[in-house]
């Protein structure tokens, strides 16, 4: 890695053997990345004279991958035990150090931009640490953050310890379409750009007799309308955590922009998430690692799970919904796991590479409301770079180990100064 800041004014160009256009899916012969003040100027056929050139010889250039759902405040989510020592024992200090390092870490899987969805008990230190980023304080990807999640009581850890005794919520703890609207604006005046909400905890209780899961609510129709309408009114999205078919229903009659999660999406709803523009980020890899724990844990629907999130991903696909690449990193380790190995698990569901491709970057960019700055090395936009050595189209795997990074004109990770 190479530290050193350069002069964003100078006229800089990047090359490689080609450069995949996500859009159209091919690879241009234009290979040259021209870029002024941490922007891209041009790509060309050609260095621009009096260009300081990186040649990256024959790597192929694409923009830079966003993660859409990420936790950099979390270092693994198994189970309660987890969830307990980092809300009730870690220190803050301790959390934020972990988070330090979680933004290096998705810098060097090549991903520089991250929409970080709950601090999970650490108040708003997902804003701090975006805003010392955007200010060069640290080394991170860009991020758009929604500070403490909003469940309703009784429905987020930690719960069932003695009732006279009062322990941190990893959430915003809200009851009310009152309150609900004062949280929402709480959250916007202390920087949250996005709105996060758990329309429903866990995974539900059961299975319906046609194989998808029910669950209780976590709010009434009256709360949660209020939260978005509050939201939407601000010029911000939300965000639900919705894995049952209760919570993805009422999320999508109260209007939220995206789902997380979605274990269980019927045919019927998927067609109406199409409709209405609404997102889906499937984190099939932390649905993978948690599974047998929670099974043991939390009772056999967890069992259930893969062949439940994979049915919904086929409906949702089916539909057309929009596919926007999320991880959920956090809830597994960061240093257990490469981003880029949620990947393969859309591929088997049947998405093809390339739309892979375009869900970390074109599609991710239209829901953070960035299209056109980042996911993309068309004229204007971010210069966020990265090198692949061979065809990802062919080999998703190949972004496991890629060696140059730039965010913003800045060279973050590269085998050699430049």
């Amino acid at each position: 890695m190479n530290d050193e800041r350069r002069d964003t004014t100078e006229l800089l160009a990047v090359r490689g053997s080609h450069v995949l256009d996500v859009e159209s899916g091919e690879l241009s012969d234009r290979n040259v990345v021209v870029i002024r003040d941490s922007q891209v100027l041009s790509v060309e056929a050609t260095v621009p004279a009096g260009a300081r050139l990186i040649d990256l010889g024959d790597s192929i250039l694409m923009p830079g991958l966003i993660d859409a759902h990420t936790h950099i405040l979390l270092h693994g989510n198994k189970g309660a035990e987890e969830a307990r020592y980092q809300l009730m024992e870690e220190y803050p200090a301790h959390r934020i150090a972990h988070a330090v390092q979680a933004m290096r870490i998705a810098l060097d899987n090549g991903f520089t931009t991250i929409r970080d969805l709950g601090s999970e008990g650490v108040g708003y230190a997902d804003v701090a640490l975006r805003d010392a980023v955007a200010e060069g304080v640290i080394e991170g990807p860009r991020m758009l953050v929604a500070g403490p999640a909003l469940s309703s009581t009784g429905t987020y850890p930690v719960q069932r310890y003695r009732p006279d005794w009062t322990f941190p919520a990893g959430v915003q703890v809200v009851d009310g379409a009152d309150a609900c609207r004062r949280a929402v604006r709480e959250q916007i005046s202390y920087g949250a750009d996005w709105i996060k909400v758990y329309t429903n905890s866990g995974a539900g209780r059961q299975l319906n007799a046609d194989g998808y899961i029910d669950s209780p609510p976590n709010w009434t129709a009256e709360e949660l309308s209020a939260i978005v309408s509050e939201a939407h009114s601000r010029g911000t999205k939300v965000a639900a955590h919705a894995t049952s078919d209760i919570g993805l229903d009422m999320a999508l009659a109260a209007g939220v922009d995206s789902i997380e999660h979605g274990y269980s999406i019927r045919p019927a709803a998927a067609r109406l998430m199409a409709e209405r523009g609404v997102y889906l980020s499937p984190t099939m890899l932390a649905a993978d690692y948690v599974i047998e724990h929670r099974a043991r844990e939390r009772g056999p629907i967890w069992q259930a799970i893969r062949d439940v999130q994979a049915r919904t991903l086929r409906n949702c696909l089916d539909a057309g919904v929009k596919i926007a690449f999320g991880t959920d990193v956090g809830g597994f380790p960061w240093t257990e796991f490469n981003q880029v190995e949620e990947m393969p698990f859309l591929e088997r569901i049947g998405m093809s590479a390339i739309d892979i491709l375009r869900s970390a970057t074109t599609v991710a960019a239209e829901l953070l409301g960035l299209a056109g700055e980042v996911g993309t090395l068309k004229p204007g936009a971010s210069a966020d770079i990265i090198a692949v050595n061979g065809d990802p189209r062919s080999n998703l795997t190949r972004l496991a180990s890629i060696d140059f990074v730039m965010r913003a004109g800045q060279v973050v990770r590269s085998p050699r100064a430049y």
